[in-house]
């Protein structure tokens, strides 16, 4: 009896991430409803509560940023600007296919909202829930596990260099008031 191969998973083509583009760009620019938070307390693991506890010391309590931060400052410790990831929910529903085999990407916030540099610039303030965070410095690139996980044509649209400004990948923040974020509350620039 034959055996199948397995499938592999569908990917975004380039063409597709860029026929999408005018729509990614044409996403609220505040007052957004976050729609989804994901939790991370390890590297790979996932859960999607209904909210969030988020504080300027620790970052999401519970959250791996202070055991395993990806970046750290001169003295070890982890830095703030990369507390919380916030993805753009276009940019995740084009490149997130095969959502039963592939895991999320991870980042807290995920919110139907323009996240470019001329609608966010560096700095601006966001109130999410009752906490507050701040636009960091931080580029959000496109690493090795998005193209492992969503494919080559799509880590490259995301990095492509007039993109930048775009921030496909994403915002990173850092804490600035102490607060609770829950799915369905709104994303606004303060």
């Amino acid at each position: 009896m034959p055996t199948s191969e397995p499938q592999t998973p569908h990917h975004a083509t380039t063409a597709e991430c860029e026929a999408a583009l005018e729509h990614i760009l044409a996403a609220p620019d505040s007052g957004a409803v976050i729609g989804q938070l994901c939790f991370r307390p390890d590297f790979e693991q996932r859960s999607f509560p209904d909210t969030l506890e988020m504080t300027v010391k620790h970052g999401i309590t519970g959250e791996r940023w202070t055991k395993k931060p990806w970046l750290t400052l001169p003295n070890g410790d982890p830095d703030p600007r990369i507390q919380v990831s916030i993805l753009s929910q276009r940019v995740m529903d084009l490149c997130w296919r095969d959502r039963e085999n592939t895991v999320h990407p991870g980042d807290p916030i995920v919110v139907d909202m323009d996240l470019s540099a001329a609608n966010l610039p560096v700095g601006t303030r966001l109130s999410a829930g009752s906490a507050i965070l701040e636009v960091s410095d931080k580029f959000n690139t496109g690493c090795i596990k998005w193209h492992d996980r969503y494919g080559n044509d799509s880590l490259r649209w995301i990095n492509k260099a007039d993109h930048r400004e775009y921030r496909l990948r994403g915002i990173l923040c850092k804490i600035v008031q102490d607060g609770t974020v829950k799915v369905g509350d709104q994303l606004i620039k303060l």
